[in-house]
């Protein structure tokens, strides 16, 4: 993507409390699954993104969060949210690269990861964030996973392209299983966690978008792209979701 692709696509997606699909309840949910970590646990959020999901994780607990992100822009808001929660004592932002992390070993009782850990690859993530991880430690990330067998010849071209790394639970829990780790529980987002945070408010901003743009053949197609990417989940949401994962280590 060039420089002004990805400018356009910042413009897409800024304001957003989250970069990709999920609520409080969900949230919520997972960290239910999560026993033995205490009151206060220290938490690892890799991706954070404007941290959405950090500060729901702040809400259900007096855990201290370090959240990673590569974006300076996504650390800014994050860190104005926390301040604005008085949070900022417990929500530490943290400019790195999930790539090359370089905390301590064990260091964290939890590493949480919503809609980020496909950047570096679902079984190589889980492999090497364990590390990050204390003994009876816990990882929670989402994954987009197939939820139904034989998806149709536009999806499954889509995903070919988009993300061809996309595999069923079944065939994560193995991944997970692979990597030493012991499953506590998984479930699919609900369709609101797409539209509510993620499509509904892309969604509409892109008509205004459209006409700003409405002579610039490159911001256009962007546009077109996360369009497509809307009306295909609006077709075949029953095939595909995130699925939050929660294991613990050994």
């Amino acid at each position: 993507m060039t420089p002004h692709a990805m400018k356009v696509f910042f413009e897409i997606h800024s304001g957003l409390n989250r970069e990709a699909p999920g609520d409080f309840q969900s949230t919520k949910r997972a960290y239910s699954m999560m026993s033995g970590i205490g009151d206060s646990p220290f938490v690892l959020d890799i991706g954070c993104g404007p941290g959405g999901q950090t500060m729901d994780l702040a809400a259900l607990s007096a855990s201290h969060i370090v959240g990673v992100d590569k974006s300076i822009s996504y650390l800014t808001e994050l860190r104005r949210r926390a301040a604005r929660r008085n949070l900022d004592q417990r929500i530490h932002a943290v400019n790195a690269d999930m790539f090359e992390l370089e905390f301590r070993e064990g260091e964290f009782d939890v590493v949480w990861a919503e809609g980020s850990i496909y950047i570096i690859g679902f079984e190589r993530g889980l492999k090497e964030w364990k590390r990050f991880i204390k003994r009876g430690g816990y990882i929670a990330v989402t994954e987009v996973t197939w939820i139904k067998s034989s998806p149709p010849d536009e999806l499954e071209r889509f995903w070919a392209e988009a993300y061809p790394a996309i595999q069923s639970a079944q065939e994560n829990l193995k991944i997970f299983e692979d990597a030493g780790y012991e499953m506590t529980g998984h479930f699919a987002l609900p369709e609101s966690s797409w539209w509510d945070q993620y499509y509904g408010p892309i969604e509409e901003k892109l008509p205004a978008l459209r006409n700003k743009y409405r002579d610039n053949s490159e911001a256009l197609e962007v546009i077109e792209l996360e369009q497509a990417e809307i009306d295909l989940y609006k077709k075949y949401s029953d095939y595909y979701s995130y699925v939050f994962y929660v294991a613990r280590t050994g």
